[in-house]
């Protein structure tokens, strides 16, 4: 039997989370944007799987730069990409 692999161990997986509703409120309000205009990430994605999101959840992505420190970005969870 194959042994299980962590992926979010790995140093170069970005650290992801689901956004909570007023979380998700808070940065559409700070980005003046809908959900509609953000990224979208597939539902069938390692990570994504791993943190138990669901199709219509957000992603909170927080990535090391060397210029900025920690780079953030929001992706939508989707099914299809359309």
């Amino acid at each position: 039997m194959a042994e299980e692999i962590n992926i979010m161990g790995h140093f170069l997986v970005p650290k992801h989370e689901v956004l909570s509703q007023k979380e998700v409120e808070n940065v559409m309000k700070e980005y003046e944007i809908s959900t509609d205009q953000l990224p979208k990430i597939l539902i069938n994605d390692p990570c994504v799987k791993l943190i138990g999101a669901k199709v219509g959840d957000i992603i909170k992505i927080e990535r090391e730069s060397q210029t900025a420190g920690v780079s953030v970005i929001y992706r939508r969870v989707v099914d299809i990409v359309k």
